[in-house]
């Protein structure tokens, strides 16, 4: 069928477009990392360690639209492990059209799958058009982030 939308896991074979999108959503929030992050990012993304980081993609009839990395870690106030949504990325041209839903709700499928509580996130609060998303499929919550300085 034409212009199916999937929502699958990355493959070796992503890595040309994965970076592309992957740059891209970091120049979005002005920063960059070296060529050696993102060769370990993309080989933990492909990796068995359920330590390190997952990778859906939104694939439309073999073009990647978008992508999301999550992780999911302990927390001291319940038994079960939470997943943290870290990065969501859709192009340009499929913002709009259920992509970034979709991608998160893949995330939320699989934390239901392995039984995780709860989904997180973090957003810029400039970053008003993924928040239009968010504040339908999500909760703010009051927490504000401090990093060491």
């Amino acid at each position: 069928m034409a212009d199916t939308l999937t929502i699958r896991a990355l493959r070796p074979e992503d890595r040309p477009e994965w970076s592309e999108m992957w740059r891209d959503y970091l120049a979005f929030y002005e920063t960059t990392v070296s060529d050696e992050v993102y060769a370990t990012t993309f080989a933990r993304l492909l990796g068995d360690d359920p330590h390190d980081f997952s990778c859906f993609v939104a694939d439309r009839d073999g073009q990647l639209l978008g992508l999301t990395h999550y992780l999911f870690h302990r927390h001291a106030w319940k038994i079960e492990d939470v997943c943290y949504l870290q990065d969501l990325f859709t192009r340009p041209q499929a913002r709009g059209t259920g992509v970034g839903r979709a991608l998160i709700q893949a995330v939320y499928d699989e934390a239901d799958r392995q039984l995780a509580p709860s989904v997180y996130w973090l957003t810029q609060e400039f970053n008003h058009t993924a928040r239009k998303l968010y504040d339908r499929i999500g909760k703010q919550t009051p927490f504000i982030r401090y990093q060491r300085s």
